[in-house]
């Protein structure tokens, strides 16, 4: 696979949900209208013929932000997902009631349509990391997160000792930054670092904030957040500690 940027990831999936998994014929069209070559005219063809991994998303597509939309595109295909949060637990190791609950305070606006097709959008993307060529997780919070009863206490509860059964999974790894760690340089906001199999196709970071949405794929960029990262890690408990704070916080709530 030829090297492609997040915009050109962005171009293709949007392509893709346009096509409604056309028959090749009707793609080659598409293709010939955007002036596609070769390699990536082939690239294309082999995207169609995967098209049926993502097919669940189509659904949701005119409901959420476009950016958004990308990047679960994104997630699916990566090998590796490097998730930083402090203010919410992840999105692909929250339960449905948790996820509800937190974008009904989060997007105090959205009809109950609007939430729920977020809600299943979120819980559907989850999958991903049971498939047979899984991503390898690794996540890493603030306790701030866990200690903030969205939902109130029995989804907090529950939403936490899923945290304690997703460590089970061997491509899955769960760190919490506790509170005794003082300062540390994830305190500026959450990211996501993902890398994908070919090695030459880029790694990029996804930033999410209140105005949006945003790829980084610049080498710098990718430096700052992969050191960023590393010493998040660094600073989270170890995977025994946290598995005991992780006990600590589910006995509390």
């Amino acid at each position: 696979m030829s090297e492609r940027t997040g915009k050109d990831r962005s171009t293709l999936y949007r392509l893709e949900s346009a096509q409604q998994q056309p028959q090749k014929s009707t793609l080659i069209q598409l293709l010939d209208l955007y002036g596609v070559a070769e390699p990536r005219r082939g690239e294309l063809l082999v995207l169609l013929r995967e098209a049926g991994q993502r097919g669940w998303m189509q659904p949701y597509r005119s409901e959420l932000p476009e950016v958004y939309s990308d990047y679960i595109s994104f997630e699916d295909e990566a090998r590796s997902i490097s998730n930083y949060e402090s203010l919410f637990v992840p999105g692909l190791l929250q339960t449905e009631a948790y996820a509800r609950a937190q974008l009904r305070g989060t997007l105090p606006t959205a009809s109950d349509g609007e939430i729920e097709n977020r809600v299943a959008a979120r819980v559907e993307r989850q999958p991903v990391l049971v498939k047979g060529d899984a991503p390898k997780l690794w996540a890493i919070m603030d306790e701030a997160a866990l200690r903030r009863l969205v939902g109130g206490r029995d989804v907090m509860r529950s939403q936490v000792a899923h945290l304690l059964e997703a460590r089970s999974l061997p491509n899955v790894t769960v760190q919490v930054i506790p509170y005794e760690a003082g300062a540390h340089p994830g305190m500026d906001g959450a990211f996501v670092i993902l890398e994908f199999p070919d090695g030459d196709d880029p790694s990029i970071v996804y930033v999410e904030s209140a105005a949006g949405g945003l790829f980084l794929e610049e080498d710098a960029e990718m430096r700052r957040y992969i050191l960023m990262f590393e010493h998040l890690r660094a600073a989270a408990s170890g995977l025994d500690a946290t598995a005991a704070l992780l006990q600590a916080i589910v006995s509390e709530i």
